[in-house]
């Protein structure tokens, strides 16, 4: 007990320079997002500008690569038309797409599950994804008819084999003393694949998504060329067939536009779903006081 007089010393304030994280602010995010976006942009910029420079020259003939302006009002004038074709492209890249990931996935947890699996399937994988698409489009329509279900099977085949592959990369990249020390603490193989085998792979899953996707606005307009009365390859054909390079230019620049935007969607689904991840340790600001 402290004598009478006497007073408690409070308690000691913390040391400086103590690491603190805090989320980025506004501003931060805002610089953030003009790093990453000008160098990409200022490309596009320069790109457009020796197109609008080569066509404004007479360097080239117009009827061989119409100008920006020509395309753009093409787009505008035949936007109905282009956004119909579009949305059908689009429906069969999401559905293809969707196929191969779910098909890619459990393919992949069965190839590392089982040794025999793997050895089996994995040379059959490669051989299939040698074998050039456009030269067996045909027969999908043959078998299929020119419905819808070819687009999506060519779309579903070239976006599968970079979803098998890394996700078998990623379940493989676990660090074995994690699985035996879940062995140990008596989780099972399907505590041990949700909690550690599942989460671990799913930066190297999101890497082969996103090239999948952009895969798959191929596949799916590979599948168009080969037999279809719509969608953007439709269109392409169609302009082809009609030396109509303002429309065959406008079709090519929709279809860049969709694999971009579906990119994008995969990274910010990356983004939401993997905070925790290296790639995502920079959002974080350590600042000491």
């Amino acid at each position: 007990m402290a004598s009478h007089g006497t007073t408690t010393a409070p308690p000691a304030a913390p040391a400086t320079g103590v690491a603190e994280l805090r989320g980025p602010t506004p501003g931060e995010r805002a610089r953030d997002l003009v790093e990453r976006a000008w160098r990409p942009i200022g490309l596009l910029l320069a790109c457009l500008a020796a197109w609008w420079a080569v066509t404004a020259t007479g360097l080239i003939e117009p009827y061989l690569v119409p100008s920006p302006g020509t395309t753009l009002r093409v787009m505008a004038d035949k936007s109905s038309y282009i956004w119909h074709h579009s949305w059908v492209t689009t429906y069969e890249t999401l559905l293809g797409f969707a196929i191969a990931t779910v098909i890619g996935i459990a393919a992949a947890v069965v190839m590392v599950y089982s040794t025999t699996i793997e050895r089996t399937l994995y040379p059959i994988l490669l051989f299939a994804q040698v074998i050039p698409k456009i030269a067996i489009a045909p027969l999908f329509v043959v078998w299929l008819g020119f419905g819808i279900a070819p687009k999506i099977v060519v779309a579903v085949l070239i976006a599968f084999f970079p979803v098998v592959i890394s996700m078998v990369t990623g379940l493989k990249a676990v660090d074995p003393e994690m699985i035996e020390l879940s062995a140990t603490m008596g989780a099972g193989p399907l505590q041990t694949f949700t909690k550690i085998r599942f989460p671990a792979s799913l930066p190297y899953l999101f890497s082969g998504l996103k090239v999948a996707v952009t895969l798959a606005v191929t596949g799916a307009v590979v599948g168009e060329f080969v037999g279809a009365n719509e969608g953007l390859g439709y269109v392409i054909l169609q302009a082809n067939g009609n030396l109509d390079t303002p429309m065959l230019f406008a079709g090519l620049l929709v279809m860049s536009l969709i694999g971009v935007v579906l990119f994008v969607l995969v990274e910010l689904a990356e983004h939401l779903l993997l905070p925790w991840h290296a790639s995502r340790r920079g959002d974080s600001v350590t600042t000491t006081y």
